[in-house]
């Protein structure tokens, strides 16, 4: 069986979700809803047979039954609003904005842990790269401090995401010290104007007492190669440790037929929102064949 998803929001994230949507064996895409008629998303999802609506939330009200699953591609203000008018419905509302409403999950942290919760929240381009690799580190070895940097191209920033810079530091750090245990992190966020465009790189610096190279490398690496399972362009580029400061780079190439190889900071976002979507169809079909549903 698959499920019924929608998408609430037509930029550069919403048309690249409604892509991976098409292309999933187990998601079925029914709406692409956003405000503006003339997007280019809302163009790119009728060309893969996905209706589409410009009335925004409304649109996804209105349909004749819930959807399963709704992914949401506009601001963290409208994200709250969102939540408040999908929770009676049973929806999974899956969360792309920097809202910190939801459950926070990190796939190849949380598993399948968080999909009993209604809300879920992808937290941050720049959580969804480096809280896999702090995560695995914080188990075993104790982390003073944490600053991530990441850096993303201008033009590849769309206008929620501007507006939601504030949000997207507080919620990366919040996330940042949730999934590791370290009250002391700071998150950065560089939009670079530079042309070419710049790719989506992120930079991670952690104090780590006594850690050695050879101690941090296999951890690093064995967290980078889990999250390359869904998003094939992550990549670790560089690791150093001079006398337990630990930095660790890594850059993301997207791999995407309807954005750019720098939109990496979106595709591995999307990657992982697919990501939970199907972790959630694989549990729904396993609970209705052990009830005796069809599926």
């Amino acid at each position: 069986m698959t499920l019924s998803v929608a998408v609430i929001g037509t930029g550069a994230i919403g048309m690249d979700l409604v892509n991976k949507i098409h292309r999933s064996p187990l998601l079925n895409c029914q709406l692409l809803a956003g405000r503006n008629k003339d997007s280019a998303g809302l163009e790119i999802a009728a060309q893969l047979g996905c209706p589409t609506s410009a009335s925004g939330i409304d649109a996804i009200l209105a349909a004749p039954k819930p959807f399963d699953v709704v992914f949401d591609a506009t601001n963290a203000m409208s994200h709250v609003k969102h939540w408040e008018l999908l929770r009676p419905l049973g929806t999974l509302l899956i969360d792309l904005t920097p809202s910190h409403v939801g459950k926070m999950i990190v796939p190849t942290v949380t598993g399948t842990d968080a999909l009993a919760d209604r809300n879920v929240s992808l937290i941050s381009c720049g959580g969804q790269a480096s809280i896999p690799i702090l995560h695995a580190l914080s188990q075993h070895f104790v982390i003073n401090d944490i600053e991530v940097a990441a850096t993303v191209a201008s033009d590849i920033l769309g206008r929620a995401t501007r507006i939601n810079i504030d949000e997207y530091v507080e919620t990366t750090q919040i996330a940042l010290s949730a999934f590791t245990g370290v009250a002391n992190t700071k998150a950065i966020l560089n939009i670079s104007p530079a042309a070419p465009p710049a790719m989506f790189r992120v930079t991670i610096f952690a104090d780590i007492p006594g850690a050695t190279m050879e101690q941090i490398t296999p951890v690093v690496a064995a967290a980078a190669a889990a999250v390359r399972e869904f998003s094939a362009g992550y990549t670790l580029t560089a690791c150093k440790v001079t006398e337990g400061r630990v930095s660790i780079s890594l850059e993301v190439v997207a791999s995407s037929s309807v954005m750019p190889e720098y939109a990496g900071n979106l595709d591995l976002i999307n990657s992982a929102a697919i990501l939970v979507a199907e972790q959630y169809a694989a549990f729904r079909n396993k609970m209705e064949g052990a009830n005796g549903y069809p599926n």
